[in-house]
């Protein structure tokens, strides 16, 4: 009996040793998180376009706040990982330090989202875009994407899915910021070619406007001119009338009376006598004495 007792003391003994072995262990190893592990190298995505550092920055902008995060997903039903912000700053990433501008936009409580290496749990995904000038015409672009389990504490990187699709989004953005921008300019070279044609046309109206009122004064001034000869080539037979000779002398032949203040025309001027032509046509002299001026 009493070597029963030891040999279940002994046992115990071991047991608790055991335990205490194991409760050891446990405090070495931490029953909470492990501690985080190194950030894995950063491989990125990097191209150059043909366009001003302006441009790039507006279209990296526009795709940094447009709240997806492409080329992932969480769950099959949803294709589209919605809900990004966009952030000056994230501690997903270690600084920057080369040249460029850099921009960051996070998606957090993300499940195991495709696309990045051995993922798994709930964590926050992180792109980042460093833009760069990379000769005086060209832009050169970097974009970098992670990420980071909140629970296991460790990073993955991206297959290259999400930064392909993230630099898809901006060069899509680029062209359609130079093609706007090609559009206005088309836009204001119509306007300015319509308004040419406008002062042209305002020109071309002030001008004939100007010619007409100098034909329109020339035209004063000939039936001016013309009323003056009139005047000075017509007369106007005296009352109570004369007779339109054959010759210019009183002794040659009548050819008809001419009624008083009938206007006619001179052809031959003589010192006494005016050759004339009346109005019906026929031709005569009659005394210079008998006829007067038009009033």
């Amino acid at each position: 009996m009493l070597q029963q007792n030891i040999h279940f003391s002994g046992k115990f003994a071991r047991v608790a040793a055991l335990a205490i072995l194991a409760l050891v262990f446990l405090a070495d190893n931490g029953s909470t998180a492990p501690k985080d592990k190194p950030a894995p190298q950063l491989q990125g995505m990097v191209r150059e376009f043909n366009a001003s550092l302006a441009e790039v920055q507006q279209a990296v902008q526009a795709v940094q706040h447009d709240q997806i995060i492409h080329g992932t997903l969480m769950f099959d039903k949803e294709p589209i990982l919605s809900g990004a912000e966009a952030t000056d700053q994230t501690p997903l990433f270690e600084p920057w330090i080369e040249e460029g501008t850099v921009y960051f936009k996070i998606r957090e409580k993300v499940v195991a989202p495709r696309h990045f290496i051995e993922t798994g749990d709930q964590g926050t995904i992180g792109v980042r875009y460093v833009v760069s000038l990379a000769a005086e015409d060209r832009v050169r672009v970097r974009i970098d994407a992670l990420y980071f389990e909140t629970f296991h504490r460790v990073a993955h990187l991206s297959d290259g899915t999400v930064e392909k699709s993230e630099m898809k989004e901006i060069k899509d953005r680029i062209d359609s910021i130079r093609q706007a921008a090609i559009d206005a300019a088309e836009s204001r070279r119509r306007k300015e070619s319509a308004e040419l044609v406008r002062q042209s046309y305002i020109r071309q109206r002030e001008d004939e406007a100007t010619k007409l009122g100098t034909l329109e004064s020339d035209e004063k001034r000939l039936v001016a001119q013309l009323r003056e000869l009139h005047r000075e080539l017509e007369r106007r037979v005296k009352a109570p009338g004369a007779d339109l000779k054959a010759a210019p002398f009183q002794s040659a032949a009548t050819l008809k009376p001419i009624s008083a203040y009938t206007d006619l025309l001179i052809l031959i001027i003589t010192p006494n006598w005016l050759g004339v032509e009346t109005p019906e046509g026929q031709r005569g002299w009659i005394y210079a004495d008998r006829l007067e001026p038009l009033p």
